[in-house]
């Protein structure tokens, strides 16, 4: 398995829903983005989408969006990778991929929320550095909040960038 991770670029918009989309059957997710608002919250400054190839086939994503209630805070949603693919550090590349991407837009936190049973992505993510915070948002499926702070130290030390930031 060679898998390639990358940004989504604008026109690679409806490659990027069409796995969102499998992510929100598979994770039965009540709260789905119409396509317009996707485009607009996840492709826009200092936002994103990661997917991850096999092959030329797109097997998993995550995405990244600004925290507006937070200055200086990101939120990750839509990690997702297809079953036949997980367990094999593709998740650790996608959110990899994602903080050092955060890091060059000045955040200084990394929010997210997964349901309560979601163990698996829990561990995962408790694993990657991320505690247990208050709730920060109205997400009716989430039960777990977290966070991590990825400030400039951070940066530095995985040679990412220097002052500033690019939003």
């Amino acid at each position: 398995m060679s898998v390639k991770v990358y940004r989504a670029s604008r026109d690679q918009i409806e490659l990027a829903y069409g796995i969102v989309r499998e992510y929100y059957e598979a994770a039965a997710v009540v709260a789905r983005d119409e396509p317009q608002d996707f485009a607009k919250q996840y492709f826009g400054a200092c936002a994103g989408v990661w997917l991850a190839e096999d092959e030329n086939r797109v097997i998993g994503c995550v995405a990244l969006r600004r925290l507006e209630e937070l200055p200086g805070s990101g939120e990750i949603k839509r990690m997702y990778l297809r079953p036949q693919y997980r367990g094999r550090g593709t998740s650790d590349l996608l959110l990899d991929s994602l903080e050092d991407y955060a890091r060059t837009c000045g955040y200084q936190w990394l929010y997210l929320d997964t349901a309560a049973d979601m163990v698996a992505a829990a561990r995962f993510y408790k694993r990657k550095g991320f505690v247990v915070c208050g709730r920060y948002n109205r997400n009716p499926q989430a039960a777990i909040f977290m966070r991590k702070t990825i400030g400039q130290e951070s940066a530095t030390a995985a040679g990412v960038g220097g002052g500033g930031s690019l939003c």
